[in-house]
Formats: C-alpha cells, sequence, structure tokens
C-alpha cells in the first residue's frame, strides 16, 4: 500500500491502527522498529530503505569516507498588496535530493530533481569521483534518529487557501490607514513554506523533518509638510495559520506607524567616536554579523577567523554569555534536525567571557574532535550544508537599561538596523542604523536615523562594559547569506552599553 504525497500532508505524524504492508526488503529491518512517521516520509518520496543503500553504496564506490542523501519537498506562497489591493501572488515548489561525498575535507557534491533509482545512482557516481580507489562498502544496519519538535502547529500551511490569507493582508493594509492620517502607502506581505525532509547516510542514520514558516508585515510610507518617509514591521515563525490573529494585525501595524512617525522628528548627530548602546532585541544583528560569523568553525579552521586561535582564552568580560540555539519553540532559526541529521542543542559560544565552542558542521566537528553542534545547514537539496547560526543571541546581564543610559554622558541609542557590511577574516564591519534616539547627561533625546556605525566585532565584543538585565529575541524576518546559500535566522540581544564605536553622522 503506497501513501501518495496528498494524503501524506494529511496523515504524517500521526500513527494509525491497522494492517501497514512493507516491501520484502523494508521487512528484513523490522527488528529496527522503523517508526511510522519514517515509513510515511519513504513513502512521500517514493523510496525504500534498499534504494537508500544502493544510492549510498554508488556513492561510496570510489573509496569516500562518508556520504550523504538529502531529500528535500519544498512548498512555498506568497502575496503582497499595494495600492489597497493585492495585486500579487506566487507558488513555487522545490523537489529533489542532493548527495555529498566527504573525503578527508574535500565535498564531491551533485544532485538530482528526479528521484528515481537510476537517477540518483548517476547523481551518487559524479559526487563519489571526490575519491580515487576502488572500495567495497558494506551498508550500516539502519538507525532511525527520532527529531525533536520544536514547532507543533495546529493547522499546516498546505491547508490553509489563497482566500483565507488575503484578509489579513487587507487587514493591515486598512488598520495603517486608519492610523494615521499622514499614511499615504501601504505595502503588506504574506509568505508561507513547507518542507519536507529525509536524511539518509553511510552511518545508517536515517531520520526526517516537517518545517513550517510563516512571514506577515507591512510597510508604511508617510507624508508630513512634503517630507516621506517610511519603516516598516514583520515577524517570522514556524507556526501554523492559527498564528495569524486581529491581535497581530494591531501589533504590526502600531509598530509600523510609530516607527515611521519617529523619523519625522529625527536628525543626525555629530560624527565621532562615541559610546554606543545598542537597544534589545534587532540591535542582535550586530552581534550575528560582527562576531556570529568569525565563531563558524569552517573558517577557524582555514585560519581565516580572528578567533582562530582563541579558544578557551578571555574575549569578552566575565558577565557576557553569547548562545547559537536551534531549540527555541517555534523560533524561526529553529531546527528539528540540521540538514546533516545531527541533534539540535543549545550552545554557548562565550561562557563567562570565555571563548567556549565554535559554531560546527560535520566537516569542523570531525577536524577539531568535538561532538557536532547541529548547525550544518543548507538552502536547499541543490545546496552543501555549512556551519551556519540559527537562534543567536546574548543572555542577561547584570545591570538595567536604566543604569546603562546614565552612565553615557554623550552617545548614541540605536534599535533599528537595516543593512551591514562584514570583513569575516578581520571582523571589521559596517552597519546602517535606521533609527535611535542621541544620549545626552545620561538621558535619552532626540531621535536619529540614517547613520553609519564602524567598528570592529571582536573589539567591540572586548569593550562590551554592560550588559542589561532585558534580553529580547527579535522575531522579525533576518536572513543569512553564505557562500551563495540564504537560510533563515533570528537573533536577540540585551541592552549592552559599547565602550566606543565610530559614528558616521553629520560634520
Amino acid at each position: 500500500m503506497r501513501t501518495n504525497r496528498r494524503n501524506f500532508i494529511k496523515t504524517t505524524g500521526v500513527t494509525a491502527a491497522g494492517c501497514i504492508l512493507l516491501p520484502p526488503f523494508l521487512q528484513s529491518f523490522q527488528n529496527v522498529q522503523i517508526s511510522g512517521n519514517v515509513k510515511n516520509y519513504l513513502d512521500h518520496f517514493e523510496v525504500s530503505a534498499e534504494m537508500l543503500q544502493k544510492v549510498i553504496a554508488a556513492a561510496m564506490s570510489k573509496g569516500g569516507d562518508y556520504a550523504d542523501l538529502f531529500f528535500e519537498h519544498k512548498k512555498s506562497n506568497s502575496l503582497g498588496l499595494e495600492d489597497g489591493k493585492v495585486n500579487r501572488a506566487f507558488s513555487n515548489i522545490g523537489f529533489g535530493v542532493g548527495i555529498r561525498v566527504l573525503k578527508g575535507d574535500q565535498t564531491g557534491f551533485a544532485y538530482s530533481e528526479t528521484i528515481t533509482l537510476d537517477a540518483m545512482l548517476n547523481a551518487a557516481k559524479m559526487a563519489a569521483n571526490i575519491a580515487n580507489s576502488s572500495s567495497s562498502f558494506a551498508p550500516a544496519e539502519i538507525n532511525e534518529k527520532v527529531p525533536a519538535s520544536y514547532y507543533n502547529i495546529s493547522r499546516k500551511w498546505e491547508e490553509v487557501s489563497v482566500e483565507d490569507k488575503v484578509p489579513f493582508v487587507q487587514k493591515i493594509n486598512d488598520k495603517v490607514f486608519s492610523l494615521d492620517e499622514k499614511v499615504i502607502k501601504v505595502n503588506a506581505f504574506m509568505s508561507d513554506e513547507t518542507s519536507y525532509m529525509l536524511f539518509y547516510n553511510s552511518e545508517g542514520r536515517l531520520t526526517y523533518d516537517y518545517r513550517p514558516m510563516i512571514n506577515f508585515g507591512a510597510v508604511c510610507i508617510m507624508q508630513k509638510d512634503g517630507k516621506i518617509e517610511n519603516a516598516y514591521a514583520a515577524r517570522s515563525f514556524r507556526k501554523g495559520f492559527e498564528w495569524l490573529t486581529e491581535n497581530l494585525v494591531d501589533e504590526l501595524a502600531h509598530e509600523a506607524v510609530d516607527r515611521t512617525n519617529l523619523l519625522f522628528e529625527a536628525t543626525k548627530p555629530k560624527a565621532g567616536e562615541m559610546p554606543v548602546v545598542m537597544g534589545a532585541g534587532g540591535s542582535g544583528i550586530l552581534l550575528h554579523e560582527a562576531i556570529g560569523h568569525t565563531f563558524e568553525a569552517d573558517f577557524n579552521r582555514k585560519g581565516t577567523s580572528i578567533f582562530s586561535d582563541k579558544m578557551g582564552k578571555k574575549v569578552a568580560e566575565s558577565f557576557v554569555n553569547i548562545i547559537d540555539d536551534g531549540t527555541l519553540e517555534n523560533n524561526r532559526g529553529s531546527i528539528n534536525v540540521d540538514d546533516e541529521g545531527n541533534t539540535v542543542q543549545k550552545t554557548y559560544l562565550v561562557k563567562d567571557g570565555m571563548l567556549n565552542s565554535y559554531i560546527h558542521d560535520r566537516i569542523s566537528s570531525k577536524y577539531y574532535g568535538v561532538e557536532p553542534t547541529g548547525n550544518g545547514r543548507r538552502e536547499s537539496f541543490r545546496n552543501i550544508p555549512l556551519p551556519r547560526m540559527r537562534a543567536t543571541y546574548m543572555e542577561t546581564g547584570p545591570h538595567s537599561k536604566d543604569d546603562i543610559i546614565s552612565n553615557v554622558d554623550y552617545g548614541v541609542y540605536v534599535d533599528n538596523f537595516s543593512n551591514g557590511e562584514v570583513k569575516i577574516g578581520a571582523g571589521d564591519f559596517t552597519f546602517f542604523v535606521k533609527s535611535g534616539c542621541l544620549i545626552e547627561k545620561g538621558k535619552l533625546t532626540q531621535p536619529i536615523k540614517d547613520i553609519n556605525i564602524i567598528g570592529n566585532g571582536p573589539q567591540v565584543l572586548a569593550d562590551i562594559t554592560m550588559v542589561a538585565n532585558d534580553y529580547l529575541i527579535d522575531n522579525g524576518t533576518w536572513t543569512c547569506g553564505k557562500g551563495g546559500q540564504s537560510v533563515p535566522v533570528t537573533c536577540g540581544l540585551p541592552t549592552v552599553l559599547v565602550k566606543k564605536l565610530t559614528v558616521g553622522g553629520s560634520v
């Protein structure tokens, strides 16, 4: 009995009573207790355990050290509203398998958008060419890895029609217009995504994941006395349709309008070196870009990161703790299992001011002789996995936000970043700040906007002199780019004081 993909969508995660007829090869593995979920995923991709082992054997045929198969079926939908009407929509389906072979630290890779035995064998033989010796390979006993469950949902996006989604996009448009007469335009957006993943490797590990995603928000454009400003608000989670509510629409609409209004009164500070207070939440993007990437183990393994010789050494004050976490419930950056089939965990990168761990994939963890941290991630089956961040944040500290502000005689408070550029090796960065405030004599005063902040990530880490007790995750639509690949992430930060940074303002 076969389960087609449409029925699979309705039944995955549910173990039904009754008789299940197994192909002969699967029957021989009944003693390993393959679960109903794994059987559903095998049926979803229309493959058998026997096919997986044949493809792995082909991938290992030239003497590779290791091989894996990454199956993916991704469904994406998007809606956009402009000029008061939903005027664009599209859907996309990605389906295929990526086959990777490792020989030392070298990678052979091929993918196929057709999942037939012949197509997969051809791709496996191409990936196998990273090695160059003949080798016999005995398939390992299948070992099912049951993934964690960090994003349980009630209503899947596959069950939601366009007609169900359009009212929410329309409502946020109408709500923004109703909040302020200066609003002249709204661009609203919603996108959802569902991914099914099946993973198998030459060590016999067989695992799977179901990954939902929703992005929802709006850009508010306002005009006052001939001056036009814009700002936006958005949220993204691994949640289902039940997450969309009237309260969410109100929250996002008010946030977009308030952020835009602030810009009409904003100015630029004087340029120069000064103390900078990073606001809780979205300022975590600087932590992600300027510091987090330098902790990724591939850069350190190759000696291109400034932290490559600092493991176990002091890199910050003792109250600084930086974490990369894939286990936050329903978080955009969370995953139940990484794209190399590894267990996902909460990893202290900096613990009590000491460099405690790098961000590892399979290659780097073997190189350093440590366990994988669950950070092997890829954009799709067409890409190889790389060590990538998930949710990267700093834990709460011993100070208060008010104490931090009062300790600054003249500086800036920033809380809304839009983009930036980082040199991974040295950690030098430039970030564009959308909005913030001047700090004068220990108080927040004039709003500021459109400034650059220039510095060095490792130096910023060393120059954090106060950390507040108001840690906050920013649940925006953050996406991380590396090696031509993009993956969803999140970031967070409590309010922190950096002793000095270069602020590009007015002369």
